[in-house]
């Protein structure tokens, strides 16, 4: 059997070669797509289980990473000793960690739902506790699945060595095939089939793939067994022309730099790039896609050069790489966004500009490891493992050190400078000073210097005119505007304004309230999941209840005070409180029950992770703590009707009486439900039972304050709840079908069909 064909030339008319190339390939493709369908799917049950935040993200990105580092690590150093004892194949091994897996995929949705019911009493969210102890959490639930997974890349280094001992580059072959794999794998999963299939199905199928991959290696140990390979006369192999411009010591701290700055980039560019994308689940895909994409093609490129025998230096690659990391931070400077055609041509120019780095890191990456390696699957590991190191610690340092203390712009101006550092000291080799380097010089002191000193990200181009910016591990706050233009900004995308719809979010349940709750149920009190700008929280303190605010992010918190003169009287208000919190976990870990619960998920309808706030799972939550009586008061912005049926349906199937109005703005809708009937009081009855206090909040903002037309004004907005709804019962939102999360499917056959009704009619 002849193997050379994996060092790039083809095999002499052996056409098993060719098939089993093909094989290996699909085997390594298969893996990296069920990895980042995992990756995806898990990453989603982590914010449903810890809370849509940041450090989450970091950490089972990390986790990942650190998985396929030991698992690198150990598998190299392992898998040839363990062969020869045993006298197996290294693709039986391979068979065993593939089926652990798909095992594991079983397991993960268990350890999650475990680990966030114990950790219900941990304390608030951005507690130190509770941050050290979910991350712990995740890092027993994957991490044993992750470590299979970095199995994988040794053990069928192993069966391909032993197959054919001339094979030095096998590393790079079983990363081409991965990277593609994972990058399908991305998009498959984001844009098919999670909307077609739900999240527990989807990592089903992942499982499933698992368990093929096994089968099938199962049967290559059958066929070929250990040690077994014929001898033969090995053809002429080209090998990997020396690079005199790296030494082993320095390709190593090469392979733990492009890990570090990768990974903080890959966190970087999404809070960076979610102005223009916007904060739906596919921007994450979209950008994680774009990075595969250019590593797979760097890599494929890599393996073309091996066959012509024409490797790029590693000197030339860092040279590009000094260049290339600026271009995302010059290139994507958010006054673009006002260019002319800036909205057609904004998003791709953004796209593109992080291809070339990612291109050349996918080159550089499989390119040192085989140049340190040598095909040798222990060394292999160990290098794969060091770069994995600083693909774990990127993100971390991203998410608690650079973007909370640097922001988005210095951060990448941060994770440019290793390169020019070490093309500096590639510069100080007095050969490589030539007229091709003095060019290269000259471009990277120039892009550094725009990158640093001129060019603006969202944040520095908000954080002007008095504006209030605030940065934390989760996200970067702006307050900005004056007098009722003022707004608040996360992460570049505008939250709430000032506008009486927040108010009323707090007066209406409160004005249906007091119908049918007895004076022996005092003190009311209230719960408001998504503080915002504080409106409603301050609202409901004007009717003298005790109102809790939860909220997601703490710099939101600290704005608080720009948008509202006596913020420090509400805020030392003895029957308010401000819990910093995932508002489901918030629920969960107290046994407290309340009056009313009044929430406003972020806009648009459509962001990620919002489907966990729209839910039937959660409104099973909100039921078991209302009091007898009690009022839920869901606000839904204006948008897709089908997202806004289906959110509807699921409210109808938890709550069996349900009004809506229309926003004071007059648009979106504000969901009233209730376990009890409803009842409507006369505009009499209401001013009667409102204190004036309240009466002066809800006239704070209208220019006429006349207390009876305003109030006629809001309940007069009725709409009838059964012609809002679809007919369609399977139109909803739980937990496992998001529906409004993913919709790339559904817009795209009604788009297809509309241009089609055009083209006929």
């Amino acid at each position: 059997m002849e193997m050379t064909g994996l060092s790039g030339n083809k095999s002499n008319g052996h056409g098993s070669t060719v098939r089993l190339r093909s094989i290996l390939f699909a085997l390594f493709f298969l893996s990296g797509f069920a990895g980042l369908l995992y990756q995806v799917v898990w990453l989603r049950m982590a914010y449903a289980s810890f809370g849509i935040i940041t450090p989450v993200l970091s950490v089972v990105i990390s986790v990942f990473m650190l998985g396929l580092a030991v698992g690198s690590l150990v598998g190299g150093a392992t898998i040839d000793g363990l062969c020869r004892k045993t006298g197996l194949s290294p693709v039986y091994y391979y068979a065993i960690a593939e089926c652990c897996i798909g095992v594991g995929a079983f397991v993960v949705p268990l350890m999650f739902r475990w680990g966030s019911g114990s950790l219900l009493m941990s304390g608030e969210m951005d507690s130190v506790r509770y941050l050290l102890l979910s991350a712990l959490v995740i890092i027993a639930s994957i991490l044993p699945w992750c470590v299979l997974m970095g199995f994988t890349f040794p053990f069928m280094m192993s069966f391909v060595k032993d197959l054919d001992k001339s094979n030095k580059t096998g590393f790079s072959f079983l990363y081409l095939a991965n990277v593609i794999g994972a990058m399908s794998g991305t998009i498959v999963t984001a844009y098919v089939l999670v909307e077609l299939l739900g999240l527990r199905k989807t990592w089903m199928v992942a499982a499933c793939v698992n368990f093929l991959i096994a089968a099938i290696s199962v049967a290559l140990g059958i066929k070929y067994p250990y040690g077994t390979a014929p001898t033969r006369e090995i053809p002429e192999v080209k090998e990997i022309i020396p690079d005199t411009t790296v030494s082993s010591r320095q390709a190593l701290l090469l392979l733990f730099t492009t890990g570090f700055t990768s990974m903080s980039l890959e966190v970087i560019w999404i809070r960076a790039f979610t102005p223009a994308f916007g904060t739906s689940i596919y921007t994450f895909a979209i950008i994680l896609a774009v990075y595969l994409f250019a590593t797979a093609a760097g890599s494929f490129l890599y393996r073309d050069h091996l066959k012509s025998g024409r490797v790029y230096d590693t000197f030339k690659l860092i040279t590009l790489l000094g260049i290339s990391v600026f271009l995302p931070i010059v290139l994507s400077d958010w006054r673009l966004t006002w260019a002319p055609f800036a909205e057609i041509l904004y998003k791709p120019l953004v796209l593109l500009t992080i291809i070339p780095y990612c291109t050349l890191l996918g080159y550089l990456t499989p390119k040192l490891i085989d140049v340190y390696s040598e095909g040798r699957p222990s060394s292999a590991g160990y290098a794969y493992c060091l770069n994995i190191i600083g693909c774990i610690a990127g993100p971390c340092f991203a998410s608690y050190v650079f973007l909370q203390y640097l922001g988005i712009h210095l951060s990448m101006v941060a994770m440019a400078v290793p390169f020019v550092l070490f093309f500096i000291s590639y510069l100080l080799k007095s050969r490589y000073w030539t007229a091709m380097s003095k060019v290269a010089a000259t471009v990277i002191i120039v892009l550094s210097v725009i990158s640093t000193f001129y060019s603006k990200d969202h944040e520095n181009y908000h954080n002007k005119d008095g504006n209030m910016v605030a940065r934390d591990h989760t996200a970067t706050v702006v307050a900005r505007g004056k007098g009722m233009g003022k707004q608040l900004i996360v992460n570049g995308i505008g939250i709430t304004h000032l506008t009486p719809i927040t108010k009323n979010m707090a007066h209406l349940p409160m004005i249906f309230l007091n119908r049918h709750t007895s004076q022996e149920s005092k003190p009311i009190s209230a719960l408001i999941i998504c503080f915002g700008m504080g409106t409603t929280h301050r609202s409901m303190l004007s009717w003298n209840v005790k109102s809790t605010a939860v909220e997601l992010i703490p710099s939101v918190r600290t704005v608080f005070p720009y948008f509202f003169d006596n913020a420090r009287t509400v805020i030392e208000n003895p029957n308010g409180r401000i819990v910093i919190d995932d508002g489901r976990r918030f629920l969960n870990r107290t046994s407290e029950k309340y009056d009313i619960i009044t929430i406003d998920p972020p806009p648009p309808v459509e962001a990620a992770g919002s489907s966990l706030l729209y839910s039937e799972d959660f409104y099973t939550v909100i039921k078991a703590h209302l009091k007898e009586g009690g009022i839920f008061q869901q606000w839904v912005p204006t948008g897709e009707k089908k997202i806004m049926q289906a959110i509807l349906r699921s409210i109808v199937n938890s709550f069996p009486y349900i009004r809506a109005y229309v926003g004071a703005e007059g648009w979106g809708l504000h969901f009233i439900a209730s376990l009890s009937p409803i009842n409507i009081p006369q505009i009499e009855e209401i001013e009667a039972i409102m204190p004036d206090s309240a009466k002066k909040d809800f006239t704070e903002w209208p220019d006429n304050k006349d207390f009876k037309q305003n109030m006629d004004g809001l309940l007069s907005k009725e709409v009838r709840v059964s012609p809002l709804l679809n007919d369609n019962r399977h139109i909803l939102i739980n937990d496992n079908k998001p529906y409004n999360e993913y919709y790339f499917l559904r817009r795209l056959k009604a788009s297809i069909k509309l241009r089609l009704d055009k083209l006929l009619n």
